[in-house]
C-alpha cells in the first residue's frame, strides 16, 4: 500500500474517532422487555437461515450478527459468485449476503477500540472441493482472491448500508491466527501458518506477531514460543491480562508475553489435555469482579489428551475419546499453576463456553470423540474428524460448591449436531445465537454431518421473567472518574426493594466466535452502592470501569443490570474514548454509602452525578448518535478506496 493510501487510512481512523467522541455525555434507558414471548426455557429453537455457513460470527450491532464463512458453493449468490459472508437481522431472522472479497477460510477477528471490526488472514483462492484455483487474483468459479494476507474491515450497521472492505495486507500469510485487542484499542495479530493443514509444521509456520494499525517502526516480531510449540499452535489461546501482559497457550506449553518489550516468560505446562486446535477445548477468561479484585482466572474445559506424534491422519482420530477435564489458572498471581475444576459430565471437544450476564457459563456444541478438522481419510465420518455430537447444553455456576458446579437441570438438547466450524454468542436479550457446523471441504448435504445453515436461539431460565428497565446508563464509559447513577423502580426489584442488595452492573463484550473460541469475550462487574427510596425504587451509584484499560479494553460493549439473577436487556455503549490511542485514566471517585429510606420517607437518596432528566433520556438518543458514528466512519473509510 502506498504512503498516500496509508495516510488516507489514518485520516479515516481519525474521522471515526471524532465521530465517536460526540456521545460521551449522553445517558440512555435500557430497552424494556424481550421481543420473544413465552420462549421455550432451557431449550433451543430453530429461528432462521444464516445464508453463509457460520464458521465465524460476531454481534456487530444490537440487532445484527455478522457471519463469515470459507469460500464454498453456498447456494446464495452475490456479485455473480457464491456468498461467503452475511448480515443476520435478529428482528426479522433474515440474512442478507455480503461480499467479503477474499477467501476468509479460518480467519481471526476482533473489534478495535473505535468500533471497527477486523477480520484477518485466510486461505488461498480455491475452486470446488477446496482445490487450488487457477488464478489467485480472482475470476474462476468462485471469484475469490487469495486471502492469506488480507485484513478486512467492517463498520457494522443494521440494514444494507455497510460492507466489508480491504486495507493493507499483513506482513505475511496467516491461516488460523488469533487476534486480541490491546489497551490502546489496537489489535495484536498472532501466529498461524502459510497454507493450512490438519496441524502446523516447521515448513509453513508463521511464528510472529504484528500490530494493526501499525505504528511507525512496527515490524513483525518473531516468537521463540511459536517455534517451539508445533504442531498444535494454530489459533493460539491468548488473553490480555490486567497486568498488561498476554497469556498465551499452545499445545502443552504456556507463557506470558510482554508485547512492549517482546520478552517471553515460561509458565507451567498445561495439564490433562491439549486445549488448542484441533483438540479444541472450550476456553474463556472468567468474570472479573470487585470480589476477586479483577483478577484474571482462565478456564479450559474438554479438548483431547492427544500426543504430539498422534497429530497425523493415519489412524482413526474420529473414534478417540475427548477429555472431560476442566482446569483453571490465575496467571497474574505469583507462582501460577493449573488447578483442577469440576469435570464436564461427558467428554467434549469443540464445546463453546459462553458467559451469561449473571456470571454463569453455558457450554454447548461439540463432539464426544475425535477432533476438529476434516479430510477424505477412509476412517472419517463422511469428511468429519469427529463423531458422537454432544447435543446437550450444560451450565456452570461459579458460586456452586465444588463437585456441583455443572448442571443441566431444566435443559433440553438441540436436534442439530454442532461440531467443526460451529459458533455461539450471547445476544443483548440474554439468549444465545447458535449456528454453523461444516466439517466438509465444500458445500455438502449428502454426508452425515452436512454443511449447516440453520440458526438456533437458546433461552436461559431467566428469559421469560420481567426484565429490569434501568434508566441513566452512560453511553460512554471511562476508566475511573466520577460515578454515575442508574435508577430502578419498585417493579424492577420485583416488588422487593431488598433486591437492591442483589443487583449488579456488568459490562460485557461478546467477542468474535470461531473454532470454539470467542476472541475478546469478557465480563467486568462495576462497583456500585445503592440508595433505596421509601416508595421501593432505588438509585444505584455506579463506578465507571477500573482505571486500567487492560481489565477491559476500549471499544463497543454492552451494559446489563442484573437484579437477583435477572438481567436487563443489554445496552450498547462505547468503552473509552472511541479512538485508537492511549486511554485517559482518572482517579476513582468514592461511592456513597448504602442507604435505605425509612417507611416515613426519611433517609438519604445519596449524591447524584446525573439529573433525573438525564436518567430518563430516551435510548433513541444513543442509537442515533452511535449510528451516526458508524455512518461517518464508513464514509471516511470509503474515502480511502474511492479517491
Amino acid at each position: 500500500m502506498s504512503v498516500q493510501l496509508l495516510s488516507r487510512a489514518s485520516a479515516a481512523l481519525v474521522a471515526l474517532s471524532l465521530a465517536s467522541s460526540s456521545i460521551a455525555q449522553q445517558t440512555v434507558a435500557a430497552p424494556g422487555q424481550p421481543s420473544k414471548q413465552n420462549a421455550p426455557l432451557g431449550q433451543f429453537e430453530i429461528v432462521g437461515d444464516s445464508v453463509a455457513s457460520a464458521q465465524q460470527i460476531f454481534l456487530g450491532t444490537p440487532n445484527t450478527v455478522f457471519v463469515v464463512d470459507k469460500v464454498e458453493a453456498n447456494p446464495t449468490q452475490i456479485n455473480g459468485h457464491p456468498a461467503w459472508a452475511a448480515g443476520y437481522s435478529l428482528d426479522s431472522n433474515k440474512a442478507r449476503p455480503m461480499d467479503i472479497v477474499t477467501n476468509s477460510f479460518c480467519a481471526g477477528g476482533n473489534v478495535l477500540g473505535n468500533g471497527t471490526w477486523l477480520n484477518v488472514g485466510g486461505n488461498q483462492a480455491v475452486k470446488q472441493g477446496g482445490v487450488t484455483a487457477d488464478s489467485q487474483t480472482g475470476g474462476g468459479i468462485y471469484d475469490d482472491p487469495d486471502g492469506g494476507q488480507s485484513m478486512r474491515l467492517l463498520n457494522p450497521c443494521d440494514g444494507d448500508n455497510c460492507n466489508w472492505f480491504l486495507t493493507e495486507d499483513m506482513s505475511g500469510r496467516r491461516w488460523y491466527p488469533t487476534v486480541e485487542t490491546l489497551e490502546d484499542g489496537r489489535a495484536i495479530i498472532v501466529g498461524g501458518c502459510n497454507w493450512g493443514g490438519y496441524v502446523n509444521d516447521a515448513a509453513q509456520n508463521n511464528p510472529t506477531y504484528e500490530f494493526f494499525p501499525a505504528q511507525p517502526g512496527d515490524q513483525p516480531i518473531t516468537s521463540q514460543f511459536f517455534q517451539n510449540t508445533l504442531p498444535a499452535n494454530l489459533y493460539p489461546l491468548i488473553w490480555l491480562l490486567p497486568s498488561g501482559k498476554l497469556f498465551v497457550q499452545a499445545t502443552w506449553s504456556t507463557m506470558l508475553l510482554d508485547y512492549h518489550t517482546h520478552q517471553e516468560f515460561a509458565l507451567p505446562d498445561m495439564t490433562k489435555a491439549v486445549r488448542t486446535y484441533p483438540a479444541s477445548a472450550g476456553t474463556m477468561i472468567m468474570p472479573l469482579t470487585p470480589a476477586n479484585n479483577w483478577t484474571a482466572t482462565i478456564m479450559f474445559c474438554g479438548g483431547s489428551n492427544i500426543k504430539a506424534n498422534q497429530f497425523v491422519t493415519n489412524w482413526n482420530i474420529a473414534a478417540f475419546t475427548a477429555s472431560t477435564s476442566c482446569v483453571t489458572i490465575q496467571p497474574d498471581l505469583p507462582n501460577p499453576t493449573y488447578v483442577d475444576d469440576d469435570d464436564l459430565p461427558e467428554p467434549r471437544t469443540m464445546g463453546n463456553l459462553i458467559m451469561l450476564p449473571d456470571f454463569r457459563i453455558v457450554c454447548l456444541n461439540g463432539a464426544g470423540t475425535g477432533t476438529a478438522g476434516y479430510g477424505y481419510d477412509a476412517w472419517a465420518i463422511g469428511q468429519s474428524y469427529a463423531d458422537n455430537p454432544v447435543l446437550d447444553p450444560i451450565i456452570y455456576d461459579p458460586s456452586a460448591p465444588a463437585g456441583k458446579k455443572w448442571s443441566r437441570d431444566g435443559l433440553s438438547p438441540s436436534t442439530i449436531p454442532r461440531m467443526y466450524h460451529s459458533v455461539a454468542t450471547l445476544l443483548p436479550d440474554g439468549s444465545l445465537f447458535v449456528s454453523g457446523s461444516n466439517p466438509n471441504a465444500d458445500y455438502n448435504t449428502t454426508v452425515k454431518y452436512k454443511t449447516e445453515y440453520r440458526v438456533e436461539r437458546f433461552y436461559p431460565d431467566y428469559y421469560n421473567k420481567r426484565r429490569p428497565e434501568p434508566q441513566g446508563i452512560l453511553s460512554t464509559l471511562g476508566y475511573g472518574g466520577d460515578y454515575f447513577n442508574i435508577t430502578l423502580t419498585k417493579d424492577d426489584f420485583f416488588g422487593d426493594s431488598s433486591n437492591a442488595q442483589k443487583t449488579t452492573v456488568v459490562v460485557m463484550r461478546t467477542g468474535f466466535s470461531t473454532h470454539t473460541m470467542n476472541m475478546g469475550q469478557r465480563l467486568v462487574q462495576l462497583e456500585n452502592t445503592y440508595t433505596v427510596n421509601s416508595d421501593g425504587s432505588a438509585t444505584l451509584h455506579v463506578s465507571q470501569l477500573p482505571p486500567n484499560p487492560a481489565i477491559f479494553v476500549p471499544g463497543p460493549a454492552y451494559v446489563f443490570v442484573v437484579v437477583d439473577g435477572v438481567p436487563s436487556i443489554g445496552v450498547q455503549v462505547m468503552v473509552g474514548s472511541g479512538q485508537i490511542e492511549k486511554q485517559n485514566v482518572r482517579t476513582v471517585s468514592p461511592l456513597p454509602s448504602n442507604t435505605t429510606a425509612s417507611a416515613s420517607g426519611n433517609g438519604s437518596n445519596g449524591n447524584s452525578t446525573t439529573t433525573d432528566k438525564q436518567n430518563q433520556a430516551s435510548s433513541a438518543i444513543k442509537d442515533v448518535v452511535f449510528s451516526g458514528m458508524m455512518v461517518l466512519a464508513g464514509a471516511a473509510w470509503s474515502l480511502i478506496f474511492n479517491l
